[in-house]
């Protein structure tokens, strides 16, 4: 998982884009790998094929959603379904909060340098009251708008989950 993860930060960055070639053979790795393992039901060693199944959709199904309404890429969603068939539905959850933390934070860097923290509040605030009076939303962003590369967001929540993972682990072992 952790050099998916690298290789699609880097292609991130340098192309914008996350490519079927590094996420579906990831996606395969896991659903395989842990039925190998564990079975279709999962055993001590490994979550089996309905737990990488399970981590897929809870890794993919929200983000889909979000390429769906236009918020990010198809890269991004796949990637977050092979987080999800590697290291299972829990993992996939926390990898995607501290992803969204990233992101929020990226987003607010970009905002505070480029000095769009008025203009875009602006927008947040029209995009909410569309919400309100017709009840169904516009883009809040214009075409020109900064944008950011979610997908490192991604990368960088999983590595912290990751690391929240491991320490947990070993937390629980010194008692």
């Amino acid at each position: 998982m952790v050099i998916t993860l690298l290789v699609a930060a880097v292609t991130d960055l340098r192309t914008g884009k996350i490519y079927n070639w590094l996420t579906y053979p990831a996606v395969a790795v896991g659903l395989v790998g842990h039925t190998l393992v564990g079975g279709l039901g999962g055993s001590d060693y490994s979550m089996g094929l309905t737990g990488s199944l399970a981590g897929l959709g809870v890794g993919f199904v929200p983000m889909l959603l979000a390429w769906m309404a236009g918020g990010i890429g198809g890269g991004d969603a796949k990637l977050m379904a092979a987080v999800g068939a590697l290291a299972g539905w829990t993992f996939a959850l926390s990898a995607m909060f501290f992803g969204f933390v990233v992101a929020a934070l990226m987003a607010l860097v970009v905002m505070i340098r480029h000095k769009l923290v008025k203009q875009t509040m602006g927008r947040i605030w029209r995009f909410i009251s569309l919400v309100i009076v017709r009840g169904r939303p516009a883009d809040p962003a214009a075409p020109e708008s900064r944008k950011i590369a979610f997908g490192i967001a991604l990368c960088v929540g999983s590595a912290i989950a990751l690391v929240e993972l491991i320490l947990s682990n070993r937390l629980i072992a010194e008692y």
